[in-house]
Parts: C-alpha cells; structure tokens; sequence
C-alpha cells in the first residue's frame, strides 16, 4: 500500500523521494538474523526453559512474573514474538492455580511489546538525535532511561490486574460453560512444557554467545572510546563508528559464530518464526517510513510553521503524535523514525523526546496484533477476549498504564540525567 502512495506523491504529485529507513531496517535484519539463528540452533528454547523454571516455581504469582518474564525476554531477544512461547506455560499455571487467566495473559502480552522500548530495537534514537541535534549521548544513557521507565509500566499494569475480573471459581459464566464436557476437557488438557526437556550442549552454547553479544553491544555503547574514529566530510573531521553499524557487525558475527559452532541447520533459519516475524516488520517498516519521509520532508516548512508554536508550549502533544503513528505503522522503531526526526526539526528538546519513547508502544488500542490474538487463543477458559464493541479488550487499560507509566517515569528520568 505504501508503494502505491509513493508512485502518486512522487510521479503524481512531484514529490522528491524521501530517504528510505536502510539504517534501521538493516540493523533489524542483523538484530532477527542472529535471533533466528539461536532458534534454529536450540538456544532460544534452553532460554524459555530457564522462564519456565522461574513461573512454575511461584505459580501463584503468575499474573508479577509472567509479564516480568516476557518483557525480560523481548528486552535480551529484541523482539517481543518470543512471547508466544510462554503464552501457553503462562494460561497453564493459572488454570492450575484457579487464577482468572485474562490477568497474566493480557499483561504478559502488553509487556512483551513494552519490552521493545527497552532493548536494543529502540537503540536507533541515538543515531536519530545525533544525526538531527549537537547531543551525542550513548546507549547506555539511553537505556538508563527507557529500562526503568518501561519496567516500570509493566509492574503498575500487572499489580492492576491483580485484581480485574471474578476469579473463576466464582465467575458464573465460566462456571456454566465448565458443565460441557468438551469445554472442561479442553481447559484442563496438559499443555506442552519445557521442563524436563534436555537440549544438546550447542544449544546452550549459542545462547552464551548470543548473551555475549548483546553484552558487547551495550558496552561498545557505554563506552564511545572503545569505537574506533574515521574521517568524515570534506574537512576530514573524525567521527565515531556508529551504533547502528556496531549492533549490525556484533550481531552478524554472533550469527555467524552460532553457525558455525553449533550445529545449526543454515537451510532452516529463514524458516523460523522469529525470521519470519522480522522479515514482515521490516517490510512494514521499508514502505510506511518511507511515504512518511516523503511527506514530511515536503512539507517541511509548513509544519514547521503549524506545530512550533504548539509543540513548544505544549510539549506532551509529541508523546501523543508518536503514539498514534506506533498504532498506525505498529512498530515502535518505525515510529520513532517517523516521529523524532519531525519533532527534533520543529524544535522539541532531546530529552523530551528520550523521555517519550515509551509513547511508541500504541497498537494495543485495537487487538489486532499477532501478540495479542494469540493471548486470546491461548485462552482455554475465554477470559482474554475481544468486547462487543472491540475497543473493550483484555488488553486496552494494562496497556495505557504501561505506557501512561512509562512516560511519566521517563521523563522524569530523563529531566534528571540528560537535562
């Protein structure tokens, strides 16, 4: 759809093409290509293992830990599909434990797409804002910020859950449906589990070099000194290797060491549900990010002059703006490539906009996501739904809190450490 509104803006309408996102969608493909790659390999199960280990551990505190648990995840995989995985395991142990499964089923998938915010698909605004405003901050300042804020987001929503909904030993509509034999049967069918499962040395192997990885991404980040400088420009004044070109190289030669030290099947990664996944985000991304330059970077001037003034005076109308266009393009790194650069050139501070980043997250006020129909499926009991009137769904208010929190959180964060 993107394609056809570029051909009218550009051969209709004479707009100059935009400049396409290639930094971001490459740094994603190297991000799901090595993710894809631990899949393949075993690593990605020894991983869910372990998050299976710690819920069955305390199942009555399923609806704290199941969310902690998928947002932790997204955070070291960067990508919140992983969720689907725990989505069963985390229906299975509140059924057993007669908790309402909507609780942690409709926060653990909120937390899984917060989760984005905090991980390295995120990390890109660091390249937005050196690119568009004198500040060159790190990664891991940037992190310093979003890690708590979003954190924070997913505990207020799960501690609100807590309580939502009649428990269901005494919720009169489960209770009625229980007394059809095949719905009884269907709720209390085992579901499948990882424990006990035993995986092949390389499995565990790619997962520590996978850990490894991101460990050296955040301290090449951290640590600006240990990139090395190339002359830029015609004044040949040297700049730093980007971190965009840094988590590009650390994370294909991770995939690369997985490949070739593990035992993976080369021919079955692009096969995987992550490599699947990633490969749709990016095609989402390459035409929506695109148009939208297109747009913008004709219109420049125009909405300079419209939305200076109110940005300015009202600063929240950004975090707005980036939360409707993260529903729109539902991706939070196309969002904010769509939305900071716009902001940066109209005038909004740079710490506004790190503290923001949690508005990104905003596909959850329609339940349409892969996510969050999968929650729903996993459901055996039909307490994570989809209301009569759509936009009452399990996952509407767990969602405004994480992101409400979220913001709040971070921008007071961000007001203290980069102000």
């Amino acid at each position: 759809i993107a394609g056809i509104g570029l051909l009218i803006l550009v051969f209709g309408f004479r707009l100059e093409p935009g400049e396409a996102p290639v930094d971001v969608i490459l740094t994603i493909l190297a991000v799901i290509g090595c993710a894809a790659t631990l899949q393949q390999s075993g690593g990605l199960d020894v991983m869910m293992q372990m998050a299976e280990r710690v819920l069955r551990r305390h199942p009555e505190q399923i609806t704290i830990l199941g969310p902690c648990v998928t947002w932790l995840l997204t955070v070291l995989c960067g990508t919140g599909h992983v969720v689907y995985t725990m989505l069963p395991i985390i229906a299975d142990i509140a059924i057993k434990k007669d908790i309402r499964p909507e609780r942690p089923m409709a926060a653990s998938s909120v937390a899984a797409q917060m989760g984005i915010t905090a991980s390295p698909a995120t990390v890109s605004i660091v390249s937005i804002i050196a690119k568009n405003t004198d500040r060159h901050w790190s990664v891991l300042q940037i992190l310093a910020i979003s890690i708590p804020a979003s954190l924070c987001g997913v505990l207020l929503a799960a501690l609100w859950s807590m309580r939502r909904g009649k428990d269901l030993d005494q919720d009169e509509e489960y209770q009625k449906r229980l007394e059809n034999p095949e719905f009884r049967a269907t709720v209390h069918s085992s579901s499948e589990t990882l424990i006990g499962k035993v995986f092949p040395p390389q499995a565990y192997r790619a997962t520590w070099i996978f850990l490894g990885a991101i460990a050296v991404v955040v301290v090449l980040g951290a640590f600006e000194v240990l990139r090395p400088q190339f002359p830029t420009g015609d004044d040949g004044a040297l700049e730093r290797l980007s971190m965009n070109l840094v988590i590009q190289m650390v994370m294909l030669a991770a995939g690369a060491l997985i490949l070739l030290t593990c035992k993976v099947q080369a021919g079955k990664i692009a096969s995987t549900a992550v490599f699947k996944a990633g490969a749709t985000a990016m095609f989402s991304i390459f035409g929506v990010a695109w148009m939208t330059e297109t747009v913008v970077h004709a219109h420049l001037e125009s909405l300079e002059h419209s939305l200076s003034g109110v940005l300015s005076h009202h600063v929240w109308m950004y975090a707005i703006v980036l939360f409707i266009i993260g529903k729109l393009v539902n991706s939070q790194a196309a969002g904010l490539l769509i939305v900071a650069p716009m902001a940066l050139s109209l005038g909004v501070s740079p710490v506004v906009v790190v503290g923001f980043i949690g508005a990104s997250y905003g596909y959850f006020i329609l339940p349409t996501y892969p996510s969050d129909l999968a929650a729903i499926g996993f459901d055996p009991t039909g307490t994570t739904h989809i209301g009569k009137y759509v936009i009452n769904h399990s996952f509407l208010v767990p969602g405004l809190i994480g992101v409400l929190t979220s913001c709040i959180v971070g921008t007071a964060l961000s007001q203290m450490l980069l102000s």
